[in-house]
Formats: structure tokens, sequence, C-alpha cells
């Protein structure tokens, strides 16, 4: 089920004859697709099973192309009224006996971004996204936006369109850390290359064709926040 539209308004790094650097995460997609697990890798279990999650950013999301970088303060995916996202699949669905457990999720917003440009920028982010997490050392992730599943449009310096995933949903790899204590479970993504278009006139950085994406996600128990979000064999 695709979850609604959600345009935010921030600002945005643009450089003229550039690239741009932002782009999403929980998504946040690579160029190519990684697989969360293969044919031989091992058991997984989310746990607890049924229960509704959300993913918050903790600290910022940096976006990198070039010498061009953005950063966002907010970003976050929640469970929504009737979509089914942000779920841990119910059991027996929860355990894969050799591979990756997926889970649909809410596109994430983003907001608070800062630049070093007076450019204005609206957000629109979209669709059905999927998260997959395999049990390992390291636990592994992958997030995967849909096509077209997140859109920049600037205006003002430079009139730009900056899509995500521009040809068909694409995959980015990332880690999964199961809390303890006081830490809640995290996704983490490091130097995440994510396809984009960009398309526009005059001081629009029409040559660039990827973003790298960093960022944290905190991952907690909307169901029952004293319990948390785990993966397991």
């Amino acid at each position: 089920m695709t979850s609604p539209s959600t345009p935010r308004r921030h600002r945005a790094l643009l450089a003229a004859g550039a690239g741009l650097a932002v782009t999403v995460a929980l998504s946040l997609s690579g160029t190519g697709t990684a697989s969360a697990g293969t044919a031989d890798a091992a058991s997984t279990t989310v746990q607890p099973a049924g229960h509704s999650f959300a993913a918050t950013l903790n600290g910022a999301a940096s976006f990198k192309a070039g010498s061009v970088s953005a950063s966002c303060e907010v970003s976050a995916s929640a469970p929504s009224a009737g979509s089914g996202n942000n779920k841990v699949p119910d059991a027996p669905g929860n355990t894969n006996a050799s591979g990756p457990v997926s889970s649909g999720i809410n596109a994430p917003t983003y907001s608070d971004c800062t630049s070093s440009l007076p450019v204005d920028v609206s957000v629109t982010t979209s669709g059905t996204w999927t998260v997959s997490m395999q049990n390992g050392s390291p636990i592994t992730a992958s997030l995967t936006i849909p096509t077209g599943g997140f859109v920049l449009k600037s205006s003002g310096l430079a009139n730009c369109t900056i899509t995500a995933a521009p040809d068909g949903p694409v995959t980015f790899p990332a880690t999964f850390t199961n809390g303890s204590g006081g830490t809640p479970s995290r996704i983490t993504v490091a130097d995440a290359e994510v396809a984009v278009k960009v398309t526009g006139g005059f001081g629009c950085p029409t040559a660039a064709t990827t973003s790298v994406f960093n960022a944290v996600y905190d991952v907690t128990d909307v169901t029952d926040p004293a319990a948390r979000i785990t993966v397991g064999s």
C-alpha cells in the first residue's frame, strides 16, 4: 500500500556544474541492488512478531556528490493506520530459515535541512519502501526505495528537479545493531551510493548521477515501547 506523499520545505545545497548531494535514505537506494541474503544465508528471526516499529534519525543525514554536500536534522518513518507498513511480520513470517526477513515501511520524511546557498526546496516522498534484515556477524540490512520515491524540487537560484531511483526500484546496504541497556536498536547507512537524475536549467547539476548517503536511524517498538526490535537466528 502506498503512503501519502509528504512535502517538506527546506534548503538544499546546489552548485552550478557540480553534483547535488541530496536524496534520501531509509532510504535511500544504491545504483545497484544489494541482496541482504543469499541461498545459503543463516537463519533470521525478527522479534517481536507482529509488532509495529518506527525509525527515527539519530544525528544528521548527510548527502554528498563530489565536493557538494548537504545535511538534514530530522527524518522518520512511522506506522500509519491501515497501511500495514512498519510492522514485523506475524509468526511464522518473522522467521526465514535461510535468508532475510523483510517489512514494508512508509516513506520517510525529511526536514530541517541546511545548505550554504539560499535555495528554496520542496520534497515529496511516496510509495512503500522496504527494509530487509539478515542475521549474521555483523547483522546486515538493505533498504529499497521504489521508482521515483523521492523527488526534490528547488526554486530560486536554480530551478531543478532531483529524482532518486529514477529508472526503477533500487536497494542499498546497511547494518543493523541490536539495542542493549539504554541504547535502542539501530540501522546504520555508511557511504551508500544512491542513483539520482537531475533535470532543469542554468545552475542545475544535470551531470550528477549518484549521491553518497550516510545516516543512523533508531528503530523503536511502537506496539510495546518497553520492548526492542531485535534480529537473531
